[in-house]
């Protein structure tokens, strides 16, 4: 990983008393990911951030990005490892309003000293151009809009050419065409290999980058769990992710033999599995074939116990699975009625499928 965050925890003193805003945080972040970071206001979101760019420190755990601790780090090192190896961009642009966008751009080069003096402007200008305001660079903040102030603070966290840029509700100010500006401009500079990490409460952008962290009262929420289940409230997905075991099985291997007891309600986290019927001739006809975000075993668990279909992995590659025993499934299951109903269609409209086959007809 590019970036290690290991057992994180951040305790902040109030007048109220003690208040953990991270609880024993563990997530790896990877060089040329685009990570949205979501969760209802108050999750830890904007504080996990922080932990990331030094801007806080956490009251224990470790911070690591590539061989550096920088938990570790003074202030003044910090300083300058930060302008060299992070662009950070606010929700609020922070520019400075007496130089133009230009000079803003320039600033970080000036201030780690890097590049040579005389090819900074033509760096700057060549930023400003590619975030698309290259015509704009001798303007004043005040004088562009939101979203070209964001744009050029975009151009100014790239200046130093770092690998990692965070951005702390960067839309948050802008309207829906400037807010599809800026994701535009991050997924282009994924491409080019930067790792960008963005916190957003903007639901639409946050399912459009490569991965979602979901934060929950502090802590992470199981991303299989969060993609496979969207209809369980955050503290119903926090509850199921402290009750997941994973599993991980090998090219070919069965998970699930039709007619034995089945206990286990199954998410796929990464592989394919096909699921097959038992013949009169003994053989296995495939009937489907599922793949992350999918989920099987459901069937068993609500009806009489025993499976209904065998599910094998793929041969192409293993599985990992994380699984939810009987009983937790039913408690989240009684819980949200929304989950529950859709379950139960999925459940009525794989049996029906099965009845189907067997009597003859043919598999979708």
């Amino acid at each position: 990983p590019l970036i290690q965050m290991k057992d994180i925890v951040k305790t902040f003193v109030t007048p109220a008393g003690r208040f953990m805003a991270l609880k024993s945080i563990n997530v790896n972040f990877y060089e040329g990911e685009f990570v949205s970071v979501v969760g209802k206001s108050g999750s830890g979101k904007s504080t996990l951030v922080n932990m990331l760019t030094g801007i806080d420190r956490p009251t224990s755990g470790e911070v690591q990005i590539n061989d550096t601790y920088i938990h570790q780090m003074n202030e003044s090192n910090m300083a300058r490892w930060r302008g060299r190896n992070l662009g950070i961009v606010f929700q609020f642009y922070q520019l400075l309003p007496m130089l133009s966008l230009l000079e803003n751009v320039m600033l970080p080069m000036d201030f780690c000293e890097m590049y040579a003096p005389e090819e900074r402007e033509e760096r700057a200008m060549k930023l400003l151009d590619m975030v698309g305001l290259a015509d704009y660079a001798h303007q004043m903040p005040a004088s562009v809009s939101g979203g070209q102030q964001q744009s050029a603070a975009i151009a100014r966290a790239i200046a130093n050419d770092p690998p990692i840029i965070v951005a702390d509700e960067p839309t948050g100010n802008l309207d829906t065409q400037a807010a599809d500006n800026v994701f535009h401009i991050f997924d282009e500079l994924t491409r080019q290999g930067k790792t960008i990490i963005m916190v957003t409460h903007d639901n639409n952008l946050a399912e459009r980058a490569n991965r979602k962290l979901l934060l929950a009262d502090g802590e992470v929420v199981n991303e299989t769990i969060a993609s496979t289940l969207p209809l369980l409230t955050h503290q119903q997905m926090l509850k199921a992710t402290k009750h997941l075991e994973t599993q991980f099985y090998a090219p070919g291997e069965h998970i699930i033999h039709e007619g034995q007891f089945n206990d286990r309600f199954y998410m796929i986290a990464r592989g394919l599995i096909n699921v097959t019927l038992n013949q009169s001739d003994g053989r296995e006809m495939q009937i489907a074939q599922m793949g992350p975000g999918q989920y099987f075993g459901e069937v068993s668990l609500l009806q009489s116990g025993r499976a209904t279909a065998n599910v094998q992995v793929a041969y192409e590659s293993p599985v990992e699975v994380v699984a939810l025993k009987h009983n937790t499934f039913r408690e989240l299951m009684d819980e949200a009625q929304a989950m529950r109903e859709a379950i139960n269609r999925v459940v009525h409209e794989r049996l029906a499928h099965n009845t189907l086959i067997r009597q003859g007809g043919q598999a979708n």
